[in-house]
């Protein structure tokens, strides 16, 4: 089997029944100063499935406009037997959903959408590389979570000095913390990637994750089929997502 047909039987896509659900806030928790988990729940979470640490949720907000306003959030954390969605919020200001972040009390009401499908890697490749900014932070966060002992993990990400926290993993992990998109792309382009079967997964905004796949893939020659690129943000854009890959 050539490494085109494997990656391809390796990495499932999956599709779930997309369901809108109404929930309600139940407590806040600040992560750092610039970040906030906001625990979300109720009975039609019965059923919510989460299968990937990439997934993302449609955060559904009337704000009294003509239309809602909607903006994909991924679910940091599924609890089945206690109904509780955990996503966790960047309070940069500057966006509708970012307000009601900021805003929000326990006993909100929320709609939430989701997920549509899931983009299964399975947790057993050689190496596993995450690289991403702020908006990447919960994923990135929940991957390490899942990755099993012996894993091992390299994760560059950019955050703000302020906002980095601990990122509890069983796995073998490097992590570079960086302070701005060329330095993580320089980071990128520094890295001598690991011997074996390795995945790399990358998540920022527009311009700057094609700049970070096209580093790993037409300078180091890695794989194009082992790699999942998708632009969480675009400068100037409102509500974009965007995969690459």
């Amino acid at each position: 089997m050539d490494s085109i047909q494997q990656e391809t039987r390796r990495v499932q896509r999956v599709r779930h029944e997309l369901r809108r659900r109404a929930l309600q806030v139940l407590r806040i928790e600040p992560l750092s100063p610039h970040i906030r988990a906001i625990v979300l729940g109720g009975p039609e979470l019965e059923g919510f499935l989460s299968a990937s640490f990439d997934d993302h949720v449609k955060l559904i907000l009337d704000l009294g406009g003509a239309e809602p306003v909607m903006r994909d959030y991924t679910p940091r954390h599924y609890d089945a037997a206690q109904q509780e969605l955990t996503i966790e919020f960047a309070l940069h200001g500057d966006g509708p959903a970012s307000r009601w972040a900021a805003a929000a009390q326990p006993g909100d009401q929320v709609v939430v959408g989701g997920p549509r499908g899931s983009f299964i890697v399975p947790l057993d490749y050689d190496w596993h590389l995450l690289v991403g900014d702020a908006s990447a932070l919960p994923a990135i966060a929940r991957r390490l979570e899942e990755l099993p002992a012996g894993a091992r993990a390299i994760a560059i990400v950019q955050v703000a000095p302020g906002d980095r926290r601990e990122l509890p993993t069983r796995a073998d992990l490097d992590l570079q913390w960086v302070d701005s998109p060329q330095a993580c792309l320089d980071a990128v382009r520094a890295l001598q990637l690991p011997p074996g079967d390795g995945y790399a997964w990358f998540a920022a905004e527009a311009s700057e994750v094609a700049a970070l796949r096209k580093a790993i893939v037409d300078e180091k020659g890695h794989s194009r089929h082992a790699i999942r690129a998708a632009s969480y943000w675009k400068r100037g854009a409102s509500a974009h997502h965007e995969n690459l890959e």
